[in-house]
């Protein structure tokens, strides 16, 4: 899959973002946490709760059954299941980009090693992905299979697609985003996504 942002507009992901900040309550990958002042005074300037499966691939997740990995939410929809807690993590904003642009990932198999496939300015390669968001006693921690998948794309995105371009992401103000978006990399993807996000939820 190629490298998207995955943001919902429509807030009905708030609940996975309460239960990832309430799991996690710091960055897996960084370790930075958020200090209790900030958490008590509901302060997560700079933390976000970052999915492992796009919810921008919704019809993707749909056709390969992969709601099938989430463990939690046995009676709900499989496209409710993308927004299960095992299905995310909490990461500062900046290692939410270059996760969901495949350039931060978790090797499962490999000790949870955190694998950086850019110049790692935060100093993240090689640690290990914190175990607050892993306990397998959670039933709620995340999925090890949904993790796998993310990596696996990590790999393919930049050993085989190397010279893949990396969409822009902050578009001046003024500009014709539209524009922007068409004409530059994975265009229809991009404006499908975007589409998508926006009218989430609308009937």
């Amino acid at each position: 899959m190629h490298r998207l942002f995955s943001r919902s507009l429509s807030g009905k992901d708030t609940g996975f973002r309460d239960e990832i900040r309430a799991r996690d309550r710091k960055c897996v990958i960084s370790g930075v946490k958020n200090p209790a002042p900030c958490i008590q005074a509901f302060d997560w300037i700079s933390f976000e709760a970052a999915h492992l499966f796009p919810i921008s691939a919704e019809t993707i997740w749909r056709q390969k059954n992969y709601g099938q990995w989430i463990t939690n939410m046995d009676d709900s929809p499989s496209s409710c299941k993308l927004n299960s807690s095992q299905n995310g993590f909490l990461l500062r904003s900046h290692i939410h980009q270059k996760f969901d642009q495949y350039l931060i990932s978790v090797n499962p198999d490999d000790g949870y090693k955190v694998v950086v496939f850019d110049p790692d300015s935060d100093g993240v390669d090689g640690r290990i992905l914190d175990p607050i968001c892993r306990d397998p006693t959670n039933p709620h921690c995340i999925s090890d299979q949904l993790l796998r998948w993310h990596f696996r794309q990590a790999v393919l995105s930049n050993m085989r697609g190397s010279g893949e371009p990396i969409p822009e992401h902050d578009f001046p103000e003024g500009t014709d985003i539209l524009t922007e978006i068409l004409t530059g990399p994975c265009g229809q993807e991009r404006f499908e996504m975007e589409m998508g996000a926006r009218l989430r939820g609308l009937s």
